[in-house]
């Protein structure tokens, strides 16, 4: 079992550090490059790049006054639940498809239904 992870290719481990501004602030994320990855292919789905989709993420998440705290590990979980929300279905895979696109309200509800 441990073989398909150890022999993967190590870059996607490595990590790697990018600046953006956030508010006119310039701040530095640093993650390892298949996050990185991975939020690629997030922000593209809905014509974002990657620092346009984080700052988007930032303030929302202020709107909603989540603790940000640690906006690394936030930012790695969103990575994670995109791919699980991806193999449940509720994602479709085809990247064609804007997240945007989908009935948040609708997944949310299954979840808190399908999780309680």
């Amino acid at each position: 079992m441990c073989k398909l992870f150890i022999q993967a290719n190590a870059e996607l481990w490595s990590s790697s550090t990018r600046s953006l501004r956030i508010d006119g602030m310039v701040t530095s994320i640093r993650l390892e490059n298949y996050f990185w990855t991975i939020l690629d292919n997030i922000s593209s789905r809905d014509g974002m790049n990657i620092p346009q989709m984080i700052t988007r993420l930032y303030h929302e998440s202020i709107d909603a006054e989540h603790d940000l705290g640690n906006f690394t590990s936030f930012l790695r979980v969103c990575c994670m639940r995109y791919l699980a929300l991806q193999l449940s279905g509720e994602i479709p895979i085809n990247e064609n498809v804007a997240i945007s696109s989908l009935d948040v309200e609708d997944i949310l509800a299954r979840e808190k239904r399908d999780y309680h």
